[in-house]
C-alpha cells in the first residue's frame, strides 16, 4: 500500500506524477489492488500528458509505473461525476474518498 497516495486521498489533494511518457495532474479517488493484480490508483486526470490523447477523464494507473510523485497544495472539493466507490477495477481497496 502506498501511504502517500492514501494521504493525498484523505486530504482531497491533487497529485502530479510522471507516467508513460509525461507528467499528469490527477485527482486521486481510490487506491488499492487492481483486478489485474497490480497496485492501482483510480483518479480523474485533469491535465498533462495522455498517451491516448484524452488528458481529461477517469483513468486507472499502475502505481509501479508512477515516478516523481508530488502531492500538491491544490485540493479538489468533491467527487467527480460518475465516481463509483465500489470500483469494479479494484479487487481490494486500501483507501478512497
Amino acid at each position: 500500500m502506498n501511504t502517500a497516495i492514501c494521504d493525498a486521498i484523505r486530504r482531497w489533494a491533487v497529485i502530479e506524477f510522471y507516467y508513460d511518457g509525461g507528467m499528469r495532474t490527477v485527482e486521486p479517488h481510490c487506491h488499492g489492488k487492481s483486478t489485474a493484480g497490480n497496485e492501482g490508483l483510480r483518479g480523474y486526470q485533469t491535465g498533462g500528458y495522455s498517451e491516448s490523447g484524452k488528458p481529461v477523464e477517469w483513468k486507472l494507473f499502475d502505481v509501479s509505473k508512477i515516478s516523481a510523485p508530488t502531492i500538491t497544495n491544490q485540493t479538489f472539493a468533491q467527487n467527480r461525476p460518475s465516481y463509483n466507490p465500489n470500483d469494479k477495477g479494484m479487487s481490494v481497496v486500501h483507501c478512497r474518498v
